[in-house]
C-alpha cells in the first residue's frame, strides 16, 4: 500500500492539497502521529483532511479501525474518494464534504469518534470547537504543532468551556502535538453555527 499511497499524495500535491515537502516527509510526519496515539482506536476523523494527510496514512496504520476524512471543499472531497478507492480503504473510511460545524451537528458523526485529528485546521480555538462535537465521551483530539509545541496557544478557560482538558504536549522526533481529552457532557452550544468560531473565537486573535 505505500506506493500506492505515495502516488495518491503526490497526485494530491500537484492539485495544491499538500504543501510543498517531500511525501516521504509527510508520510513519516504522520506516522509519528500515530506513534503517539499509541494504540489504535475503533474510529477516528481527520478534520479538514485536504490530500489526505493525516487521515490514510492512519487508515493504512490501523485497518480495523473505521474513520471519516472530512473536508469542506468539492475538489478535495474527490480526491479523497479517489484515493480511498484506489487504497482498498473505501469499505471502512468514509469521506464527509461538509464545513466542519455542521458535520458536527450531524447525528451521524456527533460524540461518535474516539479520536479527531487535525494538522493545519485552523487556529487553536477555531480547531477546539470545530472538534469537540465529535468526539464521544472520553475522546482524545490531537492537534499537530509547531516544532517544540506551544502550551501558551492553549487557553485553560475557553478549553474548559468545551469541556476539554489538557494540553498534554507528546514529542516523536519530528512531530509535535498538544492532545486533549472531552470531559463530562457535551453542551449543545459548540460548536456555533459555520464561520462565528473563526469570526469570534473563544480566545485568541
Amino acid at each position: 500500500m505505500a506506493d500506492r499511497l505515495g502516488a495518491v499524495l503526490e497526485r494530491g500535491q500537484r492539485l495544491g492539497f499538500l504543501g510543498p515537502a517531500p511525501i516521504t516527509e509527510h508520510v513519516e510526519h504522520s506516522r509519528r502521529l500515530v506513534r503517539l496515539l499509541g494504540d489504535p482506536p475503533p474510529s477516528f476523523l481527520d478534520l479538514g483532511s485536504g490530500a489526505g494527510v493525516p487521515g490514510l496514512v492512519l487508515a493504512e496504520a490501523w485497518p480495523q479501525a473505521s474513520g471519516v476524512l472530512l473536508d469542506s471543499a468539492h475538489r478535495r472531497g474527490e480526491h479523497l474518494q479517489a484515493a480511498c478507492a484506489e487504497l482498498g480503504l473505501a469499505d471502512r473510511v468514509t469521506v464527509v464534504v461538509a464545513r466542519a460545524e455542521d458535520a458536527a451537528r450531524d447525528a451521524r458523526w456527533r460524540e461518535r469518534f474516539e479520536v479527531v485529528v487535525a494538522r493545519s485546521f485552523g487556529a487553536p480555538a477555531v480547531t477546539a470547537e470545530c472538534a469537540v462535537g465529535f468526539l464521544a465521551p472520553g475522546g482524545r483530539l490531537l492537534v499537530s504543532e509547531p516544532p517544540g509545541g506551544a502550551a501558551g496557544r492553549w487557553d485553560d478557560a475557553g478549553l474548559a468551556r468545551l469541556g476539554l482538558s489538557g494540553p498534554t504536549l507528546l514529542v516523536d522526533g519530528a512531530a509535535t502535538a498538544a492532545v486533549f481529552r472531552r470531559e463530562g457532557p457535551l453542551d449543545d452550544r459548540w460548536p456555533r453555527r459555520a464561520g462565528v468560531p473563526e469570526r469570534r473565537p473563544l480566545w485568541g486573535a
